[in-house]
């Protein structure tokens, strides 16, 4: 890594960034006096292999594309990726600490879209999708966090203006850490669920986590109980969920997140809300920030060793 060497930067988007946002990345790398490519919308593996040949990229930039070893292996000379975005489970990170690249994320870049997205989202199930019946206020109900980072603080910053209680949980932090923006701390995620009617997801695709949201956990909430979940489809035990469904009329689930089985909630209606796509973070400002900070780690990488945002270990195994 010599600062100040030309650097080329490749920005790949399977789902391509807003114009807006791909003008200012391209802005900080004409600065930095970097080459920017952009590969957008691509369809196959292929595509991108074909373009990481072709350009021999030192930087890239993405979004949810799946970053594998494969994709390390067509060019060798990448030194960094980073996430625009928090979530880092599309990438392979032993893969790429194997390979000694740098990994980051943009953590809190887009987080007050996702947390607006989910408030609008409870709002549309609690007034029954607009369809004109009697539906209720979120004013003095409990929502809880199951996560306690960016997102679910502006998720509790949010709560605070409807006058909700908040509780959270979240296994990395402290009681102090939690409740110094106010929320209640829980030591259990079966304490988040135990006779609350909003739980919201904010945790990542692990082995622990995966199908860790099941039928015992949503039986346990309170009458009109609402499961939100802009994280990942894996967390959900997406069978539990219907069995839980048909024990409880009053349950709903809404979600940003595909199911992992195609049509599992066909039977179910509005009462399993899934947007037709991904799209907490599609919004022009958080395009634009995340965009911005991911192209300003890259140029400060190369040209003062800053890595204050990585997330994988490079030369070692996990």
């Amino acid at each position: 890594m010599t600062a100040g060497a030309p650097k080329t930067c490749l920005v790949v988007t399977e789902k391509a960034f807003a114009a807006p946002a791909v003008k200012a990345i391209e802005g900080v790398f004409a600065d930095a006096g970097y080459a920017c490519q952009k590969i957008e919308n691509y369809k196959e593996a292929s595509d991108l292999y074909a373009k990481l040949e072709e350009v021999k990229p030192d930087a890239l930039i993405v979004r949810s594309d799946k970053m594998t070893p494969e994709v390390y292996d067509k060019y060798s000379g990448i030194r960094i990726i980073v996430r625009a975005g928090a979530g880092v489970d599309t990438i392979d990170l032993k893969g790429a600490s194997e390979r000694d690249i740098v990994v980051m994320n943009t953590p809190g870049q887009n987080s007050n879209a996702v947390a607006e997205l989910a408030f609008g989202m409870m709002l549309t199930n609690a007034r029954n999708h607009y369809d004109g019946t009697s539906g209720y206020e979120l004013k003095d109900k409990t929502l809880s966090l199951y996560g306690y980072g960016q997102v679910a603080r502006n998720m509790h910053r949010i709560a605070k203006a409807f006058n909700m209680t908040v509780k959270a949980y979240d296994p990395f932090l402290s009681k102090e850490q939690i409740e110094v923006d106010g929320a209640i701390a829980v030591d259990s995620v079966e304490a988040l669920f135990d006779g609350v009617q909003f739980v919201s997801l904010h945790i990542p695709s692990t082995e622990k986590t995966n199908k860790s949201i099941n039928k015992e956990l949503l039986l346990k909430m309170s009458k009109n109980g609402v499961l939100i979940n802009t994280a990942r489809a894996e967390v959900v035990d997406e069978a539990g969920l219907v069995e839980a469904f048909g024990e409880r009329a009053d349950l709903a689930y809404i979600s940003d997140v595909a199911p992992m089985e195609k049509g599992v909630f066909d039977s179910l209606g509005k009462r399993a809300f899934v947007t037709a796509k991904k799209m907490g973070a599609q919004t022009s400002e958080a395009n634009n920030n995340a965009g911005i900070a991911a192209a300003k780690q890259i140029v400060a990488f190369f040209e003062q060793g800053d890595a204050k945002f990585q997330v994988n270990k490079p030369g070692q195994t996990f």
